[in-house]
């Protein structure tokens, strides 16, 4: 299939909107359709897609603006692929809004959709480049050209999402492991060993989970591990599986979950001795899932990230990453830092503490940019820290809050500290030497301090001012969109696993809640009625 720009969008006179009356005329220019053909449409960049196809003379493709504007209408509408399909085909709204009403036939079938995902999931896996994440930043940054947002103001947060898997107990996790490797086994025509032939009969799992109470839960859990081994064995020996998943997957079940003894046998290990109780597999069907505890709640998915930039009269989302639950904040900063270019005059970026860090400001401050987190997690310093003064890479102490140089310093990269040897006569004397605490050697005083503690306590400072203050407020308004992401947008029920499946419906969702905030800014202007927004 031939990568082909979709340029048949001029009227023909056929059109359907020919055919409307005045008053439907007038309706339609007031819904969501019109903003969504005028603003969001020609934004979308379709060359972005070019890699997705054939460059030799072939079948052209379904015009690929077509299917992307569908895909963050279908989020924004809360349609399914059927409902959204046969909407184009009767919905004049639909097909004004992606410029098809003058389409003999609307360009969607029921697997249009389908296909264009795997297109995109094959290239990702293969190249590592989102390409979703590409269209939907490149199509923000023209819709904030029109709304007249810079990039001089901003704000992050990020969110829990929950991958839409149960989260199983360890008997159900092996259960559930087994029963699979039996199942392709059977179906590779493999004779099951008699034992674990009960695994592909139909009602089995509620007779091994539920119904077999006078055994221990972990009785059945280590009878179940044991059969694990014996279908390992077998399928060793004839090599035929190795390269399913279902085989790979018990295979990382027994590796994370088990022990082997001196003598040879095999045990559940221990909750203390689960190596990287994070990583571990939680749900066969999403393999990529992790587990984290985070706000006092128990957490089985991803983690998203969004950055808000912010205008007079409204805002928009203008960047956007998904990685692992267990990613931190503090590296979603870097890596959106590392990313951008110098910014303007005046820009800053405000987050909450968990972004916070000596290094983040550095990497901010060489875009020229501010950055200002507003929580303090942690142990807090002294503030009489905030005087300490480091050389530019922070290894080494060049004088302190008093105004002592110290005679000698040296750096610990192991603790990450500047270890410095003052004169005893200029700490006897010290006005701050109860605070300080140094250590007073025979003939000289040491004292150890960091180059975060010193950033730490200048941010500590920092918060008591009314500068401060009005950052604080506002990245309030950022708390908003985890929420709408949520009660709005499902983000929490994506009906897919995996990183990649569900980063890809995560990256329509953004695009959807742009176009929202649009609407909302055409309706501050009076350019259309209060009702002019999507539900």
């Amino acid at each position: 299939m031939a990568f082909v720009a979709n340029d048949n969008q001029q009227l023909t006179l056929a059109d359907s909107t020919l055919n409307l009356t005045q008053r439907e005329k007038r309706v339609l220019e007031k819904s969501w359709a019109k903003t969504f053909a005028e603003k969001v449409f020609p934004a979308i960049d379709e060359s972005i897609f070019s890699v997705l196809y054939s460059d030799k003379a072939s079948r052209p493709n379904t015009p690929v603006n077509v299917i992307v504007g569908a895909l963050i209408l279908k989020e924004a509408l809360g349609d399914t692929d059927d409902e959204l399909v046969e909407a184009l085909m009767f919905d004049i709204r639909y097909q004004y809004a992606l410029h098809t009403t003058s389409f003999e036939e609307q360009p969607l079938s029921d697997r249009s959709l389908s296909r264009f995902r795997a297109r995109v999931l094959a290239y990702e896996t293969e190249h590592d480049v989102d390409l979703i994440h590409e269209c939907v930043v490149k199509m923000a940054k023209e819709i904030a050209e029109f709304m007249d947002i810079s990039p001089n103001m901003q704000r992050m947060d990020s969110l829990m999402v929950a991958a839409n898997i149960k989260n199983l107990s360890l008997l159900e996790l092996f259960y559930t492991c087994v029963a699979n490797l039996a199942r392709i086994m059977d179906q590779r025509e493999i004779t099951l060993p008699e034992e674990q032939c009960h695994y592909i009969e139909k009602d089995d799992y509620n007779r091994c989970i539920y119904h077999k109470r006078e055994l221990d839960a972990t009785e059945r859990t280590i009878a179940v591990m044991h059969d694990a081994e014996k279908l390992i064995a077998l399928c060793d020996k004839t090599g035929e599986l190795d390269d399913t998943s279902e085989y790979q997957l018990l295979i990382r079940l027994l590796k994370e979950r088990t022990v082997t003894d001196d003598d040879g046998t095999r045990r559940l290990r221990q909750k203390e001795e689960v190596e990287n109780p994070s990583e571990v597999l939680l749900n066969p069907s999403d393999p990529e899932a992790t587990f984290r505890y985070k706000a006092g709640g128990k957490n089985l998915g991803y983690a998203g990230n969004v950055v808000e930039s912010v205008g007079e009269k409204g805002s928009l989302i203008t960047d956007y990453a998904y990685e692992k639950n267990t990613y931190a904040d503090n590296q979603f900063m870097k890596d959106y830092l590392e990313q951008q270019d110098t910014f303007g005059e005046g820009a800053f970026l405000v987050a909450d503490g968990a972004y916070s860090g000596e290094t983040n400001a550095r990497m901010a401050a060489s875009h020229n940019l501010k950055l200002v987190t507003t929580n303090f997690t942690g142990r807090k310093p002294d503030e009489i820290y905030a005087g300490f003064k480091f050389t530019e890479d922070g290894h080494f102490l060049i004088e302190c809050t008093n105004g002592c140089k110290p005679e000698e310093c040296t750096y610990d990269p192991g603790n990450e500290r500047s270890v410095a040897y003052f004169k005893p006569e200029e700490c006897s004397s010290c006005p701050y030497k109860d605070r300080c605490q140094p250590r007073f050697l025979k003939t000289r005083v040491r004292k150890e301090v960091s180059w975060k503690a010193v950033g730490r306590a200048k941010q500590l400072q920092y918060m008591k001012t009314e500068e401060f203050s009005r950052y604080a407020r506002f990245r309030n308004g950022v708390e908003a969109i985890p929420s709408l992401l949520r009660r709005r947008y499902h983000v929490d029920k994506i009906p897919a696993h995996g990183k990649n499946r569900t980063r890809f419906h995560f990256g329509f969702k953004i695009a959807a809640l742009d176009f929202q905030k649009l609407l909302d800014y055409i309706n501050s202007l009076g350019n259309c009625t209060p009702k002019n927004e999507i539900a």
